[in-house]
């Protein structure tokens, strides 16, 4: 009896976990290297208790920049997390997707860096801006591709959960962008606000306590 084919392409990709685990890891390393731009004050350079003080103050705006990024991922991690809540299957497609959005989680160690060397110039916000930019639109399509796939769990209200997953991507980009283009004005005023956007979605509580089904 002939064996009947079978297109691969229709076949891989579709266990949900090995994405979820692979993208835990990723933010996992990803948020731990951030920590390694924070350097120890040298000790020769230190002969008092104010001297060590002054060194530590140095290291403020790194420690700013620090929080910063891991707000940032932590955001963009609960925002991947959230989708998986209600996606029940997936494909080699999304899978790609997910892929790509996290080579951009991967760079934010590289963009926090730059922006700590070089947090008076344009151009170091703009790149910082540019990894936020793409991973709002990297999981802005992982959503709508999952949604118009129809890999979206029956039991929810998919048309509810749609418009406020995607209305949720888009103000906050709309945040971030205006918060970048600040710098055209003053760098560290851009920054703050960038961060203010952060801190807005990281701590923002909801009182609505039903569930949407």
């Amino acid at each position: 009896m002939p064996h009947k084919k079978i297109d691969y392409n229709l076949i891989s990709g579709q266990k949900i976990q090995r994405t979820e685990a692979l993208a835990d890891g990723v933010f996992a390393v990803a948020m731990t290297l951030l920590v390694l731009d924070i350097k120890v004050p040298i000790s020769d350079a230190i002969h008092s208790e104010a001297d060590l003080l002054t060194a530590l103050g140095k290291l403020l705006p790194t420690m700013l920049s620090y929080f910063m990024s891991f707000m940032t991922l932590g955001i963009f991690w609960m925002a991947h997390s959230s989708q998986y809540s209600y996606i029940e299957r997936t494909d080699r497609h999304l899978n790609w997707i997910s892929i790509f959005y996290l080579m951009f989680v991967s760079l934010v160690p590289f963009t926090t860096a730059f922006i700590n060397e070089h947090d008076n110039y344009r151009l170091s916000i703009g790149l910082y801006w540019l990894n936020i930019l793409m991973l709002g639109i990297l999981i802005y399509i992982h959503w709508s591709y999952a949604y118009r796939h129809n890999f979206i769990a029956s039991e929810f209200d998919k048309e509810a959960i749609n418009k406020a997953i995607k209305k949720r991507i888009l103000i906050a980009q709309t945040l971030y962008a205006f918060g970048a283009l600040l710098c055209f004005i003053n760098t560290n005023l851009s920054i703050g606000v960038i961060l203010l956007v952060q801190i807005n979605y990281a701590f923002a509580f909801s009182f609505r306590k039903k569930k949407i089904k």
